[in-house]
């Protein structure tokens, strides 16, 4: 997708010191003659070139920067909102801007579509191209091999033909693709570096079609699941759902597990204390509706993989079981609820709430509302806040503060369930008027005031576990192209294309006149190397003529060896 320069000289050399590269050359428009078709022809050249496409590129990482620092739409719609109500001015702005769905606006998806044509545009024409030099034969040797960057010459012995076929060998068993002409022998070798440039390409494409079959048809969920309840991989099933705009409900692999038991295990000293050291949701699945059972942990990035799903497994908490009873003494509620950890020695928060069937004692029905707060590990009383010290369940404590009256779940607006509302709901209070409140031990059971009934926190603490359940289709292949633009990219910066050439001629005294000389894309030391120990092995076959005189148009003459005679640049 850019241009070659060409070494110094290298224009005087023919065919032979062109197409080292299938870049197409980019010629300056001749601006006044320029009609309609002129003018669409440069701008596809601009369009194919390099420089357009990194700037392309440039603009799309640009471009996904306000998708990670602005609120996304089809992320969290409540922060975008959020957003919305706090930045009164910039909210609208970024509204008209697309600025709450980058990754499907009008810019972002111009950028996109810019840059997979401009790939596409540069990579087929370069590829037939390389096929045809593939196809096709090592150019014949220059006039004057004198000119190339790297250059050698000696006299020898030997018979034309027998140095052409030895150099012929010789080039052959070096893995380089050569050919026999009349009076020389053309070799090339290198071709890795432009077919790692055509692979680096054409990944990126690929890594571009899977980046957009990713968004356009990913579904990603998250459900939690306490011991012993299981999941079914249907809408009504997740806690949160969000998917791309050509994902349906119908494309939800059909699976189900149950959480059988959560293990976790801890560092108990050292700086690593409270570590974890097993973290393990043992599960129970099947795949479709009447699927055998089978059993699986899902580990941290150990996921469950069922039929292109994948079920990760993020968080973990405890669930204390309460039972509620009313002023008769009868049971109204009994549940394990699930309570939000706040720190990573699991300390959680949460609500308990009593919809149905409590009547104080006057008769009348009422809600019940208790704000929750669990340690695992409690300190002790006097040593310190209610905070836990442990992440295991050493010495549980649940904390509980009651309230009375109407939850206000019948208003029609959403509800945080681990969140009390208390405007319409009034405080039980103790002896000295303030909110009633206890710190329970399991077993331990609290009466509420005036004989309302009570709350008992039950010895049966239960486990609870987040899954994300992820559909990916593109992952992979983003994946393999992320891995073959990799390799391409180090075979087209580490694999010099170069062209070697020997010519043996006889001379006008009888000795023949051997001529090594070689071209490579670019200047590099490893190119007067690898001639030099090519001569070297060539000259053994070939040796210098006993009682011959150096060749008098060699540049220079070698000290080392007077028989090999090495032009600037190579050596022996």
């Amino acid at each position: 997708m850019s241009k070659t320069e060409a070494p110094e000289g290298q224009s005087d050399l023919g065919a032979a010191g062109e197409q080292l590269s299938t870049a197409p050359r980019e010629e300056s428009p001749n601006l006044p003659s320029l009609g309609v078709i002129g003018w669409l022809r440069w701008f596809w050249r601009q369009l194919t070139s390099m420089r357009v496409a990194l700037i392309l590129l440039l603009l799309l990482s640009l471009g996904a920067i306000p998708g990670s620092l602005i609120p996304q739409s089809n992320v969290d719609e409540l922060k975008v909102q959020d957003f919305m109500d706090r930045h009164t001015t910039l909210g609208p702005l970024y509204d008209k801007l697309q600025l709450f769905d980058v990754y499907s606006s009008v810019w972002f998806s111009a950028i996109y579509i810019l840059l997979f044509v401009s790939l596409i545009g540069c990579i087929v024409p370069r590829t037939w191209q390389f096929v045809g030099q593939l196809r096709g034969r090592p150019p014949g040797a220059p006039k004057k091999l004198t000119r190339l960057p790297a250059y050698t010459t000696w006299r020898t012995g030997a018979e034309p033909e027998q140095v052409h076929e030895a150099a012929l060998a010789l080039l052959k068993q070096r893995r380089f693709r050569a050919d026999l002409t009349a009076n020389s022998v053309a070799a090339e070798k290198g071709y890795l570096r432009e077919a790692g440039n055509l692979v680096f390409h054409v990944a990126l494409i690929v890594m571009l079609i899977a980046f957009a079959a990713g968004q356009l048809l990913k579904s990603e969920g998250g459900k939690l699941i306490m011991e012993g309840d299981g999941f079914s991989n249907t809408l009504s099933q997740y806690d949160d759902f969000k998917s791309g705009s050509l994902f349906g409900t119908d494309d939800l692999a059909p699976f189900s597990f149950k959480l059988d038991d959560f293990e976790g295990t801890y560092e108990k000293s050292g700086p690593n204390r409270g570590t974890p050291r097993t973290y393990r949701a043992n599960v129970t699945y099947s795949e479709g509706a009447d699927g055998p059972e089978k059993k699986q942990a899902i580990e941290v990035n150990k996921p469950l993989e069922v039929d292109g799903s994948k079920v990760y497994l993020i968080g973990h908490g405890y669930a204390p079981k309460v039972t509620v009873r009313d002023p008769k003494g009868e049971v109204i509620y009994e549940a394990a609820v699930p309570l939000l950890p706040i720190d990573q020695n699991g300390t959680a928060t949460g609500a308990i709430k009593v919809l149905d069937n409590y009547k104080n004692k006057s008769g009348k029905k009422e809600q019940l509302g208790f704000n929750a707060f669990f340690v695992p590990t409690f300190a002790g009383e006097g040593k310190g806040q209610m905070f836990s010290q442990f992440p295991a369940p050493d010495f549980p404590v649940l904390a509980l503060s009651a309230y009375h009256g109407s939850l206000g779940v019948d208003s029609g607006v959403p509800q945080n369930v681990y969140q009390l509302d208390t405007r319409k709901m009034t405080k039980f209070k103790d002896a000295q008027g303030e909110l009633f409140k206890k710190r329970l031990l399991p077993g331990e059971t609290m009466k509420l005031p005036n004989g309302a009934g009570s709350i008992t926190f039950e010895k049966d603490l239960k486990e609870w576990a987040t899954f994300q359940i992820s559909q990916e289709p593109g992952s992979v292949w983003a994946l393999g192209g992320a891995v073959a633009a990799i390799a391409g990219l180090a075979g087209s910066l580490f694999i010099q294309r170069r062209r070697v050439w020997v010519r043996a001629v006889r001379g006008a005294d009888g000795v023949t006149v051997v001529e090594m000389a070689g071209l490579g894309r670019s200047e590099s030391s490893k190119l007067p190397e690898e001639l030099s120990d090519l001569a070297a092995h060539l000259h053994e076959k070939a040796p210098s003529a006993p009682d011959a005189d150096p060749d008098p148009d060699a540049e220079a003459a070698s000290d080392a060896d007077p028989d090999v005679v090495p032009a600037e640049g190579a050596e022996k």
